[in-house]
Formats: C-alpha cells, sequence, structure tokens
C-alpha cells in the first residue's frame, strides 16, 4: 500500500492578486470620490503611507482597518468584495436580479454610443417612464 506524503500548500502573500484587487478597488473608490489619501488619513487616522501600501498591494489590511477605510469612502464595507462591477456600483441599493441584469445590459450597449446618443436614450427612458406614471 502507497502512503501519500502531506504537499505543503503555498501561503497567501501580501502581494497576491486578492490583496492587489482589495487595494485597486480602495484606490478607485477613493479617486471616484475625488479624494486624496491625505483625505482619507485625516477622516480614519490611518497614515497616508500606509493607505499607499494598501493600494499598491504591499499589505492587506484588517477588516477592522477596511471598515474604517469604508466609512471614510462613505460606503458600506461590503462594497469592496463584491465580485461584479455593476453589483459593486449599485450595492448600497436594493435592486432585484432582474433590475440589475437589466442595467447590465444597458452599461454593455451604452458602452458603444456617442454622448448625444446617450443623451437621446435617456431623454427616451424619462419619456417612456412619464408615460407610465400618467
Amino acid at each position: 500500500m502507497h502512503m501519500m506524503m502531506p504537499v505543503a500548500l503555498p501561503t497567501a502573500r501580501a502581494t497576491g492578486p486578492a490583496a492587489m484587487n482589495i487595494g485597486t478597488t480602495i484606490r478607485g473608490y477613493r479617486l471616484q470620490k475625488g479624494m486624496s489619501q491625505g483625505d482619507i488619513e485625516k477622516r480614519t487616522g490611518l497614515l497616508r503611507c500606509y493607505l499607499s501600501r494598501v493600494e499598491n498591494g504591499h499589505t492587506v489590511p484588517s477588516l477592522d482597518t477596511l471598515q474604517k477605510i469604508a466609512g471614510a469612502l462613505d460606503l458600506p464595507l461590503s462594497q469592496f468584495f463584491a465580485d461584479d462591477p455593476v453589483s459593486r456600483d449599485v450595492a448600497a441599493i436594493a435592486l432585484s436580479e432582474d433590475e440589475i441584469r437589466f442595467l447590465t445590459q444597458i452599461q454593455r450597449y451604452s458602452a458603444h454610443l456617442s454622448d448625444s446618443d446617450r443623451k437621446l436614450l435617456l431623454a427616451m427612458v424619462r419619456k417612456f417612464a412619464q408615460t407610465t406614471l400618467t
């Protein structure tokens, strides 16, 4: 009978893809809100050099620290962990799966539209909404 030797599995490091993802996610929301690392530092007490290390994937923050950062960005903590970018963007809004699917389709198609066509589409949606309300 052959005995299997246990194999050591690689351990996760702070520079792995998950670490890069959370740092990139934090930076994306910070920039989207027009905030600097200094703004986050003022709201959380976390040093800018630490925030830089997190955003660059050199360190992984604890959940406690993530909660502070989420609070400083006025976001729910869960928004950092959404797999789907659309779900992440609307995580604070209660939408049904059908509504999320519909908005995802709109986003996909509107990416190829010109700015004037997007405005026209939005005007049409407003018009449809008004006719269903009256």
